[in-house]
C-alpha cells in the first residue's frame, strides 16, 4: 500500500513551530511497514525550513520516506492531490490512537 502520513500530531506531538515528543512507537513501527513492503509519503503543511527540520528528524530516528508532499513517481501524469490508499492523520475522523502498535494493528 501507499500511506501518506501527517507529522504534527501524528509522528509527533503537536508542538509546532517546534518537533514535539515522537508518539509511541511512532519509529518502529514505521519501519515495519517500510520492511512489510509499503511506501510511505510525509504528508504535511510544514514547508521550508520547518519541513527540513522534520525530514531530518525523521532521518535521525531511521525513517526515510518515499515521497514527501507529492505523490509517488509513476507513469501517471502528476495528480494535485496526494494519492495514497491510506492516510493517518491526527485531523481525521476517529483521531489518532495513542500507541502506533495499534494502527499497525488496525492496518
Amino acid at each position: 500500500m501507499i500511506i501518506a502520513i501527517d507529522f504534527d500530531g501524528t509522528i509527533v506531538e503537536h508542538k509546532f513551530p517546534k518537533i514535539g515528543e515522537p508518539r509511541k512507537n511512532v519509529f518502529r513501527v514505521l519501519k515495519q511497514l517500510k520492511k512489510d513492503g509499503h511506501k510511505l509519503i510525509l504528508w504535511t503543511c510544514r514547508d521550508g525550513k520547518y519541513l527540513d527540520e522534520a525530514v531530518d528528524f525523521c532521518k535521525e530516528n531511521g525513517i526515510e520516506f518515499d515521497a514527501i508532499n507529492n505523490n509517488i513517481k509513476s507513469g501517471f501524469m502528476p495528480l494535485p492531490k496526494i494519492y495514497a490508499d491510506l492516510y493517518i492523520d491526527d485531523r481525521g475522523l476517529m483521531g489518532i490512537p495513542s500507541d502506533w502498535n495499534t494502527i499497525y494493528n488496525m492496518i
